[in-house]
């Protein structure tokens, strides 16, 4: 069945991608058009009749009348739907809460409605559209991917709606599609254990040498499963002879019957994958799956810092970012693989761009999609069917350019995630710019790092932690911090000033091997979710790191 569904799913891709194309060359009137659907749907809503929806005519006035709010503005509505009331951001009935990660802050609840559901469903569709297109202008193949996600709930309301992250909500309402797309059975997404799932989604996977792709929200998780496939190799080339599944795994009584239901030997397999293990001493997707045409993972921010070891596990299969989406809907839809530019998604919000002239004004004045500027960088707002109006996640894009005439965005980084030891207000793009830069100069693969601030001291100094990768050693720490303090200064001119006379001079700390893991460790008991685990490389909470090993402290010799 999947077989001939996985065609007829690639097909209709490809229409959503046509149409969209299309519609990039009208975004101005997409957008309005999206604006006013939207309002005419929702003024009869508790919050479209005390905003007066059913009176706003033009995207003028919508701006007049619609205050942008925070969250906090919204949390006694989504309470209340919580709690099973109707009618009260949506027409339609909430079936599901996405649950924001809380990395940033405390997680919040967005309302998530069928209608709501299709937009972004249509949205993952095109950019499936795009990504056959770009395949098959490089003489690659669209197929069959691994994927790692939970979709295990977090839990169900007072009123009966289930919650969770958003890559569980889209995983249960689109089952059927999203079968297609997989290399491993549904059922190896389900045991709660994180080892236990990404080794089941291994194991299955690798009976298909043909596989295409791999796909996880971040690069982070992608070199998690790929540290799996390597650190448990021997493991999974016994279970593909035995036909059994490792009895050591933490797997749920009744995952586990269905999932030896569904295992059987693979010797030939088995015998395939020793010999490469035997040449090669490892295993990486690459060396399994030669045919892997691409790896879908979220683009911008951090990523670039990851996406330098990517080349160890995957040598020059492309990358593709898919969508940049969070649990509060979809921004933008890439069109090309390697490629940091994607496209507005004109069809899934009404969309603004707050300059950063207006930044820090209290009625800020907005941009629309076709104002914007190439270089600029901008907070974008979003309107759409979860029922919050003109919503500031405090995401900051750069406009890279346009395609047709919608802008071509990427995400830089996240407001409210600042580093400052007096007011230089260092963001993690500065700094994750700088270790790029290091690990590249210094030929010195980083398992991650994070930038803290010190203790007990005013102005505190910056804490640059980091973690080596294994069997690799740095031979000049000094001259490392150095660089670091060098490069700072060069890519953040506020923080230059400061460092003349009011920032002390940073520190270097080497954690033990193994820091890193204990921290996202902590990460998972504090509730975030697993496919939604990402990694903050700047913290002002000086007990962020608290208990890890410091294996060695090094300070500049001289200013």
């Amino acid at each position: 069945m999947a077989n001939v569904l996985l065609p007829l799913l690639t097909t209709v891709a490809e229409q959503a991608r046509a149409n969209f194309v299309k519609k990039t060359r009208r975004t101005l009137s997409v957008q309005e058009q999206f604006l006013r659907r939207l309002l005419q749907a929702y003024k009869m809503t508790e919050w479209g009749r005390l905003y007066g929806l059913k009176d706003i005519k033009t995207i003028d006035q919508f701006r007049e009348k619609i205050p942008v709010l925070p969250y906090s503005s919204y949390q006694p509505y989504t309470d209340r739907i919580a709690q099973g009331e109707k009618n009260i951001l949506t027409p339609d009935p909430v079936v599901y809460f996405n649950m924001t990660s809380g990395s940033t802050s405390r997680a919040k609840m967005i309302p998530i409605t069928q209608r709501f559901q299709n937009s972004l469903g249509w949205a993952n569709l095109t950019t499936i559209g795009f990504l056959g297109e770009a395949l098959r202008s490089r003489g690659l193949s669209f197929g069959k991917l691994l994927i790692t996600n939970s979709p295990q709930l977090l839990g169900r309301t007072s009123g009966g709606i289930d919650y969770g992250p958003g890559s569980t909500g889209v995983l249960r309402m689109g089952k059927f599609v999203y079968e297609q797309l997989f290399a491993n059975p549904y059922d190896t997404l389900k045991p709660d254990d994180s080892l236990a799932r990404h080794y089941v989604c291994l194991l299955f996977a690798l009976r298909d040498p043909l596989m295409r792709g791999m796909a996880a929200n971040f690069p982070m998780l992608i070199l998690r499963t790929c540290t799996y496939l390597e650190e448990y190799s021997e493991n999974l080339i016994q279970d593909l002879e035995s036909g059994k599944i490792a009895n050591w795994l933490k797997l749920e009584p009744e995952i586990r019957a269905r999932l030896e239901r569904l295992f059987s030997p693979a010797p030939t397999r088995a015998a395939q994958l020793r010999e490469i293990l035997k040449s090669e001493g490892r295993l990486t997707p690459k060396l399994v799956w030669p045919k892997l045409s691409y790896v879908a993972t979220a683009r911008g921010g951090t990523s670039d810092f990851y996406f330098q070891r990517f080349p160890s596990y995957f040598e020059d299969t492309p990358g593709f970012g898919a969508v940049y989406a969070s649990a509060e809907g979809t921004f933008s839809i890439y069109p090309d693989l390697n490629n940091d530019g994607s496209i507005l998604a004109i069809e899934t919000g009404f969309f603004e761009f707050i300059p950063e002239d207006q930044w820090e004004a209290e009625h800020p004045k907005t941009l629309l999609a076709t104002e914007v500027k190439p270089g600029e960088h901008y907070r974008i707002l979003m309107t759409n069917y979860s029922g919050f109006y003109r919503y500031d996640i405090g995401d900051v894009v750069e406009v890279l350019g346009f395609y047709e005439t919608a802008p071509l965005l990427v995400f830089r980084y996240r407001r409210g995630g600042l580093l400052s030891s007096t007011s230089e207000k260092t963001t993690e793009a500065h700094v994750t710019a700088v270790m790029q830069a290091l690990q590249q100069e210094f030929g010195l693969p980083l398992e991650d790092f994070c930038i803290t601030l010190s203790e007990n001291e005013l102005p505190a100094r910056y804490l640059v932690n980091i973690e080596i990768a294994p069997d690799r050693t740095l031979e000049n720490p000094q001259l490392f911090l150095r660089r670091f303090d060098d490069k700072l200064k060069e890519i953040h001119p506020y923080y230059e000033v400061k460092r003349r006379n009011l920032v002390p001079s940073p520190y270097l700390r080497i954690l033990a091997a193994g820091s890193f893991s204990i921290v996202r460790q902590r990460q998972l008991k504090r509730g975030i979710p697993d496919s939604q685990l990402k990694f903050p490389h700047i913290s002002e909470d000086r007990q962020f790191l608290a208990g890890l090993v410091v294996e060695q402290e090094v300070k500049l010799l001289k200013e």
